[in-house]
């Protein structure tokens, strides 16, 4: 397992040349791009850009046709590479024959270290999330509830690296507000945040780093400050629109 401090200056992650088809749709087109470690980076683009396809390429849920991908500078392709990660879904979904502390549980074991209830109830407080649910079936939790129980497993794995594709779906603006805390805080403990988003505000409010994705193609990489530099808008939706113009 690699550690927050030990890839302090190295990349995260890097795409090179990173190609996929869909049969005749090509959903990335040599897409490469650099995640330092450390980073708090923002990946965003429209319905059908490429995000959750790059995502599932890094996972190696979906294999990439061409180009490679390393993570913390071992292959993608690698089980042990991907230790370093952990990841939620844009439709996560826990299996709903388990009880929320059923599912921490397990995910403890999977992330290799011990459940510790302090821990998980200081998480479930930060995302606004009764403990008291922990005893309920997953079935009877609202979509927001589910989503705060996989930021939690998230929150709590030690993994140096966070995946999160649209991390506040269904989330209420408290509960957003809370999950933007709660990714400072793993931020400033070093942690590397990696995650795709529609709320562009989010993105300039809380990235050093972002990249657009449009159609496959990599549009822009920078800061947000630099997004607006480039384009001249006044703010990150108007420097968004201009760029995939």
């Amino acid at each position: 397992m690699v550690d927050a401090q030990s890839m302090a200056g190295r990349s995260a992650l890097e795409f090179s040349g990173v190609r996929k088809r869909h049969g005749r749709v090509t959903s990335l087109d040599g897409v490469s791009l650099r995640v330092r470690s450390g980073a708090f980076f923002g990946l965003v683009g429209v319905n059908g850009a490429g995000k959750t396809t790059l995502l599932k390429c890094l996972l190696d849920a979906d294999r990439a046709d061409d180009g490679t991908i390393t993570i913390f500078g071992r292959p993608s392709t690698l089980v042990g590479a991907r230790a370093g990660i952990a990841y939620l879904p844009e439709r996560f979904s826990a299996p709903f024959y388990l009880r929320g502390h059923e599912f921490l549980r397990i995910m403890a074991t999977f992330h290799g270290h011990a459940h510790d209830e302090d821990q998980v109830a200081a998480t479930l407080a930060a995302l606004d999330l009764d403990t008291g649910a922990l005893s309920r079936p997953v079935r009877d939790y609202s979509k927001g509830m589910t989503q705060k129980l996989g930021l939690a497993a998230c929150l709590l794995s030690g993994r140096p690296l966070l995946v999160l594709d649209e991390p506040a779906s269904g989330l209420d603006p408290r509960a957003r507000a809370l999950l933007k805390a709660a990714l400072r805080a793993r931020h400033a403990q070093g942690t590397t945040v990696f995650f795709t988003s529609h709320a562009l505000a989010d993105v300039q409010e809380m990235c050093d780093e972002m990249a657009i994705l449009h159609a496959g193609h990599l549009r822009f990489t920078g800061s947000p400050v630099g997004l607006l530099h480039d384009t001249g808008g006044q703010d990150l939706e108007a420097a968004f629109l201009a760029c995939i113009r």
